[in-house]
């Protein structure tokens, strides 16, 4: 019985693995750790409020919640309270629904539990979401908003954090399979290489290319080209601050909740050894 206890977990767990692994889309870069570090979740929270509040509520989450990352009423009032709320108020925006709509073509989703809620749509981790399309968005002239994005093509929303960014360039490469105009039925397809190039005005350019006797599969690779890489470190580093928060606003009792699950994974293996050899003891005698 415990041996086919076992399988069976293995096998859940196996199955796990591979259904994250078969999802496929943009590759999602590691979000740096950073929801134990005070002042990474405060930047972060200043970050939040500046930039990403204008247009996303985050109506599960009230004011006086970030005292838990080390802000006091004071500083709440003084560096995150612009238009008169109240350090006790959630954290809501004043632009209606309908006009979100009417200006964006949908209303922008609440943030509240968002990483969350990307930990479900997007693999593993919703904050590896959030960091990578963060610092994947390019310049796209052929977007009604001038931009676009490699974690969510044809994304509705600009690029609200480009200043503190910078301008880039971006170089896609996809390897894909193409029919010959001429072909004829059950022929195989041939190959092309097809290179994008977006400068920092989000103007492109396209080079097709046919590839002969490509044995391998479908790809698509991107390469950005910053005019300042100092500034898009300072960027990348923002936007890790910006994804813990959102990650602990998620989740505020998520650190508490890992610690109680360390505690009781260890009882339970404590357990299952005792169990193992209790099972053994009476088994002994039957056979």
């Amino acid at each position: 019985m415990i041996k086919k206890l076992i399988g069976a977990v293995a096998l859940m767990l196996t199955c796990t693995t591979a259904a994250f692994a078969a999802e496929g889309g943009f590759p999602l870069d590691k979000a740096p750790y950073r929801v134990n570090d005070m002042a990474s979740l405060q930047n972060g929270a200043k970050l939040f409020v500046n930039y990403c509040l204008n247009c996303h509520s985050a109506s599960s989450m009230r004011y006086n919640k970030l005292k838990d990352i080390g802000l006091t009423d004071q500083q709440i009032k003084e560096s995150l309270l612009f238009t008169g709320e109240k350090v006790g108020d959630m954290m809501t925006i004043a632009m209606s629904p309908k006009d979100a709509k009417k200006w964006f073509g949908t209303t922008p989703p609440d943030l509240s539990v968002i990483a969350r809620a990307k930990s479900v749509n997007a693999g593993p981790s919703g904050a590896d979401y959030i960091y990578t399309y963060l610092r994947t968005f390019y310049r796209d002239t052929s977007r009604a908003t001038g931009w676009n994005n490699l974690v969510f093509p044809a994304v509705g929303m600009p690029h609200a954090l480009w200043e503190m960014q910078g301008p880039r360039e971006l170089t896609t490469i996809a390897m894909h399979e193409v029919e010959a105009k001429d072909a004829k039925e059950g022929a195989p397809k041939t190959w092309e290489r097809v290179t994008t190039v977006y400068d920092a005005q989000g103007f492109s350019t396209v080079k097709a290319e046919p590839v002969a006797d490509y044995r391998g599969h479908a790809t698509f690779d991107a390469k950005f080209k910053a005019a300042n890489p100092a500034q898009v470190a300072t960027y990348d580093n923002d936007v890790a601050d910006l994804t813990a928060f959102m990650s602990w606003m998620a989740e505020p009792v998520q650190t508490l909740r890992v610690r109680i699950g360390v505690g009781v994974m260890l009882f339970l293996l404590l357990f299952f050894l005792v169990t193992w050899r209790l099972n053994a003891s009476y088994w002994k005698h039957v056979r």
